[in-house]
């Protein structure tokens, strides 16, 4: 599933293109998703001209003039594709959005986990999607402090803690693997024995992880794709992410003895680390 710095590579990829653009017309080839999308989501689009596009946990946001916010989610496997001109939509496009400068945006979907919703924008943060969120991991909001508070008393382990979207949002996998690297925490530590000293560290690597992914325009490893159609390509910098017995940034180990890189399932999802520079 796309995570923070890909759907913010995309909200940067619309934004771009789309701000001060009128949609002209909305093909609906599906009526549902992963949930039921509005019955009237062409007649309420058209002719409303996007004012912003931006970004709330994995959500994307796209203010419209009339004074609605559409509200879209990749799921697993979910592309939203600009094009210049209007082509016949393929298998997957779910969605096509069409602008009065011939401007196209698709939405493709091939196994229909992704989301949309259209509201009024005051009605956003109360949205049912929205309202259990945690924090953004790169505001003011993200603290050792905050941390020490949501972390206390917890025994699930730090990595589970911080895919918790209850708590922080928009870190998956990828990113709490290499955040706790660069943070040197073992992933197998449990969130309420993490130290302050341990979320002083914490806390820049997961904004230092996140930011260096959005500049590099996320990270492909199957099914992600720039609006552009481009591939992301922080996943040639990961650090331990899916590098199982390999070595780690500036490892001075002998393979042969710690074995590289670990691989361990957590929560039925893979973990990788290592067991040298992370305890």
């Amino acid at each position: 599933m796309p995570e923070l710095p890909e759907v913010e590579t995309v909200c940067r990829g619309l934004a771009k293109s789309l701000i001060g653009k009128r949609i002209s017309k909305t093909e609906q080839h599906r009526r549902d998703l992963r949930a039921p999308m509005p019955h009237d989501l062409a007649t309420r689009l058209k002719g409303q001209v996007v004012t912003g596009v931006s970004r709330r946990a994995k959500y994307i946001l796209i203010a419209l003039d009339g004074g609605d916010t559409l509200i879209l989610h990749l799921g697993m496997s979910g592309r939203l594709l600009i094009t210049p001109q209007a082509e016949k939509a393929g298998k997957h496009d779910h969605l096509v959005f069409h602008f009065d400068d011939q401007t196209c945006v698709r939405f493709n979907d091939p196994r229909r986990f992704g989301l949309c919703d259209l509201v009024k924008q005051d009605e956003v943060a109360d949205h049912k999607w929205f309202r259990h969120l945690g924090i953004e991991p790169l505001g003011k909001e993200l603290t050792t402090a905050w941390l020490r508070e949501k972390f206390q008393g917890k025994t699930t382990s730090i990595k589970t803690a911080l895919m918790d979207q209850r708590i922080v949002v928009g870190i998956g996998n990828i990113y709490a693997s290499e955040a706790l690297f660069h943070a040197g925490i073992s992933p197998k530590r449990k969130a309420g024995a993490c130290s302050t000293a341990h979320l002083e560290k914490l806390v820049p690597a997961i904004r230092k992880v996140l930011n260096a992914a959005i500049a590099a325009g996320g990270s492909s490893l199957r099914d992600y794709r720039q609006t552009n159609g481009e591939l992301g390509y922080f996943q040639h910098n990961f650090a331990v992410y899916d590098r199982e017995g390999q070595a780690c940034p500036a490892c001075t180990c002998d393979l042969s003895k710690t074995g590289g890189v670990q691989r361990i399932t957590q929560g039925g999802r893979s973990s990788f680390y290592c067991k040298t520079k992370q305890l």
